[in-house]
């Protein structure tokens, strides 16, 4: 047994040293001290033995991507799980300290436009997070907030992890509110309309903003594979990309899985994306649905959980597509309302048969959540998402009927651009290069249903427009299928889209834009992700 350790620790440190030729390779352990209830560090060392233990391979500069690695509660001195999540939480706040700082820097003033808007988020994110913590302390037999529990104490080991980190550098810490603030950019999108509480004139609806993100799921006509892919929009300031492989072992009797391999970003315990292989056998993605009808934020309430945290709950507790709905559905905030694909990996048998329960569909706005099984429309070939909701009763509530009739077709689940352009060319996805050229496709010049809008494609280029460029828009693609998403492997690029005959971007345009730490120009190719501490 001793043997074959040491073999693993010799063949392991092999492969970082091969994968860190084009980066900065940071190794680190962290133990638990039961007596003085403290954690003691290692720098530099990746002990199997510990309590937890990983690496941040920074291939940024070099790649797109960095590769952070961790596995936590398989010490011999572990304790409980909230011990094991606060470990893996302090350990991926030291390892990736100065990228959070950066990504931090970077995203702040995305969201934080105006003083007076900072006063209303820290008030509010204090009160969601005391509401919660009581809630952990006070329901500790429901899995539900146990699981909330553990996420709560990987934050904060976080946090712990980058002061010590700031301490050793003789730098500022990040602060408790920054960390939230990381991890809540997602729901502070419609958390911060809420609370401003601006009226349109449109009786109680706001003009459109840009989509978020495109998503295939596509099944072959003779069920040979199934191809899973997604590609983010968003600021290019959020380019700070780092792909995550976490395995921690959960002791909780009600846990489904603690593997996940996901994209991310620093200081991020979620994907936001999202786009997460896990353990469990479940995959999960997801495109973002404006909430035009403004009047429902009435319903957005600190006493909840918000999205990133009750996805992580979901991810945990979840072993099909309709539990993850139903545990996602509970203590609903209202903020980050998205579409989800859950997948199912059990209800697929390849070249047979695809079982009821392989696609749910999880649709959100305040004060509802909806879901149902899709895995029909997967049988005939395909699911696509485009940030216009599929549901009817979520697409009327929060607005998208009335934004159709006022502003036409780019508001319709069926006649938007991105609607039109999956439906006339999936039937080319066949393998993994098929998939990577949808899902980076953008050929607006010549495209009759981009109208020559840079941004009515699959992968838009906020950048390219005539009028008023700005950088934004896709910004990466994440390709996946079924035999590689059972070893959690992935092929993803980071950065704007160069496909058909498109420039690579550049920051040397918009220079007055925070992007701290980030490369100046995106030329990347697609890199390949697996996990190196664990096996599937």
């Amino acid at each position: 047994m001793l043997l074959k350790s040491v073999c693993v620790f010799v063949l392991l440190n092999a492969a970082l040293t091969v994968s860190s030729a084009a980066g900065e390779l940071t190794r680190a352990t962290v133990y638990w001290d039961a007596q003085q209830k403290t954690v003691v560090l290692k720098d530099g060392v990746l002990d199997l033995n510990g309590d937890a233990y990983g690496f941040l391979n920074d291939t940024l500069s070099s790649t797109g991507w960095s590769v952070l690695e961790i596995r936590a509660g398989y010490g011999e001195t572990s304790e409980t799980d909230e011990v094991t999540f606060f470990l893996a939480g302090f350990l991926e706040g030291f390892l990736t300290a100065q990228q959070m700082i950066d990504h931090y820097t970077n995203m702040y003033p995305q969201l934080i436009h105006d003083p007076d808007i900072l006063g209303l988020v820290q008030s509010f994110m204090k009160q969601q997070d005391s509401w919660t913590r009581v809630q952990v302390n006070r329901n500790s037999s429901d899995p539900l907030w146990r699981h909330a529990g553990f996420i709560v104490a990987q934050m904060d080991g976080l946090q712990t992890g980058v002061a010590e980190w700031a301490k050793r550098q003789g730098k500022k810490p990040l602060s408790l509110f920054a960390i939230q603030f990381l991890n809540a950019v997602g729901d502070l999108l419609d958390l911060i309309p809420a609370l401003v509480s601006t009226s349109p004139p449109l009786k109680h609806f706001r003009r459109p903003g840009m989509g978020h993100c495109s998503a295939l799921i596509k099944m072959l006509p003779g069920f040979e594979n199934l191809l899973f892919a997604h590609s983010s929009w968003y600021t290019y300031a959020a380019t700070m990309r780092i792909y995550k492989h976490w395995d921690f072992h959960i002791a909780d009797p009600d846990t489904a899985t603690g593997k996940l391999s996901f994209s991310s970003y620093p200081g991020f315990l979620v994907s936001l994306d999202d786009f997460y292989l896990l353990g469990s056998g479940l995959m999960m993605t997801q495109t973002t649905n404006n909430v035009f009808n403004s009047s429902l934020f009435d319903k957005i309430t600190p006493k909840s959980l918000l999205a990133w945290q009750r996805v992580r709950v979901a991810h945990g507790l979840a072993h099909t597509g309709e539990e993850w709905a139903k545990i996602f559905s509970q203590y609903n905030s209202g903020t980050y309302n998205n579409q989800y694909m859950v997948l199912d990996r059990s209800k697929v048998k390849l070249g047979h048969s695809i079982s009821d329960g392989a696609l749910t569909v999880v649709e959100q706005i305040p004060g509802l959540v909806e879901h149902s099984d899709q895995t029909q429309v997967l049988r005939r070939g395909y699911w696509p998402s485009y940030n216009v909701p599929f549901h009817r009763n979520i697409y009327k509530l929060s607005g998208y009927e009335l934004m159709w009739q006022e502003y036409g077709e780019d508001f319709s689940y069926d006649l938007c651009p991105r609607a039109k352009i999956f439906r006339r060319d999936q039937a080319d996805v066949k393998d993994l290069d098929s998939l990577k050229h949808i899902m980076r496709f953008n050929d607006y010049k010549k495209d009759p249903y981009s109208k020559g809008d840079p941004c009515k494609s699959i992968c838009c280029r906020n950048d390219l427009k005539t009028k008023e460029p700005s950088p934004g828009g896709c910004y990466d693609t994440k390709v996946t299928d079924f035999q590689m998403a059972g070893e959690f492997r992935v092929e993803a690029v980071n950065g704007p889209t160069t496909q058909d005959g498109l420039p690579p971007f550049t920051w040397d345009h918009f220079s007055s834009i925070s992007h701290q730490g980030l490369p100046q120009y995106y030329n990347f190719s697609f890199v390949r992700m697996k996990p190196s501490l664990f096996q599937p």
